[in-house]
């Protein structure tokens, strides 16, 4: 993998990540690629939508409760008929399949990442 171009801290802050609680995730049929809607709980900043595609690891009844890290502050994308808010962020496992990024304990909801 080549090595990424160099950011000042300032650009790092300008990703706004925070820590959210999916509430409800249910199957996706429309989208292009298998995915779920998301609907994640971030405190006091409410509730946002998502569009992520975890069908390949996660069943929809796994992902409620779960805490995930998400950018929070990117323009909201239309993904056929569901507007997605935020970004749950994760990485690919050895087969390219997407696995969650969070925190390792309970935290607040709303927690921005430094």
């Amino acid at each position: 993998m080549a090595e990424s171009a160099q950011i000042t801290f300032e650009d790092f802050l300008a990703v706004d990540i925070r820590v959210g609680r999916i509430v409800e995730a249910r199957e996706f049929p429309e989208a292009r690629r298998p995915a779920y809607k998301l609907r994640v709980d971030f405190g006091d900043l409410g509730e946002r939508r998502s569009s992520a595609q975890l069908v390949a690891n996660y069943q929809p009844h796994d992902l409620v409760g779960r805490l995930v890290l998400a950018v929070v502050n990117f323009p909201p994308r239309q993904i056929g008929p569901f507007r997605s808010e935020v970004l749950v962020l994760g990485v690919p496992d050895d087969a390219g399949n997407v696995v969650l990024l969070a925190p390792e304990r309970e935290v607040a909801l709303g927690g921005r990442v430094y």
